[in-house]
């Protein structure tokens, strides 16, 4: 079961860590196909290729980050991948040119315009249409531990929002994003799909955001629930614990086993506890339906999953990962640590350290805190032949 990731990045002006409408500026820095545009041009999407094991996908985003970064910095700006950019006002959103961009833009308003968020979408192989669909609904309890793993957008508009990921809020107001409901079949979610075409609610089933979805174009299941994360490996620690994920639903499934009880309206209040918490507070544990501690949950998950693990070879890596991450804190702690200790332009160098896969040990002098982004060294090939978004 191969795997593969598209990176959400957000373009940023170094000096003032606000974001700048030059997608397209950095894009013609880079091979086409592997990067490509979002709704607005302060945003740059990477497709990884496709990978069977953890390591490769590793070595793929760092490779696909160090280019994005070199690309950014030969024109004095940097990619930064998290939920939201601290310091972005939402005013600030340029959409990019394209009829399917600007008929979202004019139909859906402020919804649109203030779509300045980055996601992590991870992508898992699977055998067909109806397996997704079932499976889908199998691994939806478990999405939001995911989610408080991924957290990483405590900020907006330069404000302090109470929220572990802020993005989760702003991505729930669309029509069709968060949890997906139970279908019987790919035929009774296809129909739904195109009912809702038919009200003109979407305008196409790419417009379909819940929080994991049947791939529109790709014999894949798609977790679409994560903030855009900083550094590269809690994107590979999310990556492997859904592709587990999937592995054992499928393998419940063809057992003849129960994968859901057909009850998901409590997904939602799950996913709110989620994006307010992080890991730092509680999450509501999809065993009992009760609040349990954020590490609680992720590990009882972790034990759920260890089969699976095992069984790509992932357990030591994720297993290692989940534990540094409980022990570090979430993204959107580091953040806020570093906003009290410093500031919120701080709070973007240790954004933009992260996405280069550096470690920011000490304070910046108000000269280093403006300074340019320096082109990454050895910035890669061109990566996989097969593309994710291809």
């Amino acid at each position: 079961m191969r795997i593969g990731v598209e990176e959400e990045f957000h373009i940023l002006q170094v000096e003032s860590g606000l974001l700048v409408p030059r997608a397209d500026a950095v894009l013609r820095r880079l091979p086409h196909g592997t990067f490509t545009q979002e709704m607005h041009q302060s945003t740059v999407e990477s497709n990884s290729g496709v990978h069977a094991t953890l390591a490769g996908l590793y070595a793929d985003l760092t490779r696909t980050r160090r280019r994005l970064d070199a690309a950014a910095s030969s024109l004095g700006l940097a990619a930064v991948a998290a939920g939201t950019a601290p310091l972005a006002p939402a005013a600030s959103g340029h959409p990019t040119a394209g009829a399917r961009y600007l008929h979202m833009v004019e139909e859906y308003r402020q919804v649109a315009d203030e779509q300045l968020i980055c996601g992590a979408q991870v992508h898992v192989d699977i055998p067909d249409r109806d397996t997704a669909v079932g499976v889908m609904c199998a691994v939806s309890p478990w999405l939001p531990a995911l989610l408080a793993l991924s957290a990483s957008s405590p900020f907006w508009q330069g404000a302090d929002t109470g929220y572990a990921s802020w993005r989760t809020l702003l991505w729930q107001r669309w029509p069709t994003a968060g949890p997906v409901g139970c279908f019987p079949s790919a035929t009774d979610y296809d129909a739904a799909v195109r009912d809702l075409v038919r009200t003109g609610v979407i305008s196409d089933p790419g417009m379909i955001y819940y929080d994991v979805r049947p791939s529109a174009h790709l014999r894949t299941l798609e977790l679409r629930i994560c903030d855009a994360c900083p550094r590269a490996e809690t994107v590979v620690l999310v990556a492997g614990l859904f592709r587990a994920l999937v592995t054992e639903a499928i393998e419940r499934r063809a057992s003849g086993a129960a994968v859901c009880d057909g009850r998901h309206e409590w997904l939602r209040g799950a996913s709110w506890r989620a994006a307010r918490s992080g890991l730092e507070g509680a999450l509501v544990d999809p065993r009992t339906h009760r609040e349990a501690p954020a590490a609680d949950v992720v590990r009882g998950l972790l034990a759920r999953l260890r089969p699976a693990l095992e069984a790509h070879g992932d357990w030591e890596t994720v297993r290692d990962l989940t534990e540094a991450a409980l022990a570090e804190g979430s993204a959107a702690e580091r953040m806020r640590r570093t906003a009290r200790e410093e500031d919120l332009l701080a709070c973007t160098d240790l954004l933009i350290a992260d996405t280069r896969g550096e470690r920011r040990h000490r304070k910046p002098t108000s000269v280093s805190r403006r300074r340019v982004a320096r082109s990454a060294e050895g910035a890669a090939g061109s990566g996989a032949p097969e593309v994710l978004g291809s």
